[in-house]
């Protein structure tokens, strides 16, 4: 039966996501929109479940919920950092700089997650991730110091990340 299950529902999390993702698009909970929901929610994973990599090793789901908290947190506060940049900098004094990030990160999907949280992070946006895997390059809107930047997003974000898919 198990073997079976998978087959039909190769994802049942995202199945279920997908579902009350349908009904909440809908603004309207009908049996027909929950019974259309469950149908999208089986074809979609089932259809792309080709394309997808292997489950990652050693994830902890636990340390992903903190992580999450911490970066609403970075987006909220940078999003006020930024503003105040805006407002008050004047371009010609603005300290654009890229910035190369050596990475210890070695999982795709933790390397995807880490350059999504610096783009997710108001100011800051990852451009570029080397031909071996090992580099991030990343733009900063002003800085003064771009190695103390560097330094936040090794000791803030890819720390983090190695304990979470450790």
């Amino acid at each position: 039966m198990g073997r079976a299950f998978r087959w039909l529902i190769p994802h049942p999390l995202l199945t279920l996501l997908l579902t009350v993702v349908w009904i909440l698009l809908q603004n309207q909970l009908s049996a027909g929109m929950l019974v259309f929901g469950i149908i999208l929610g089986i074809l979609i994973p089932w259809g792309t479940s080709i394309w997808w990599p292997d489950t990652p090793k050693g994830f902890r789901a636990g340390r992903m919920v903190f992580y999450s908290v911490i970066v609403i947190w970075d987006i909220i506060i940078a999003n006020i950092q930024v503003a105040w940049i805006v407002l008050t900098v004047p371009n010609a004094k603005l300290k654009p700089a890229w910035i190369v990030v050596p990475l210890e990160l070695r999982q795709p999907e933790a390397i995807t997650l880490l350059a999504g949280t610096i783009t997710l992070t108001p100011g800051t946006v990852s451009a570029d991730l080397s031909d071996d895997g090992h580099e991030l390059l990343v733009h900063v809107l002003h800085t003064d110091d771009p190695d103390a930047v560097r330094d936040e997003i090794k000791t803030r974000y890819e720390r983090r990340l190695k304990e979470i898919f450790s």
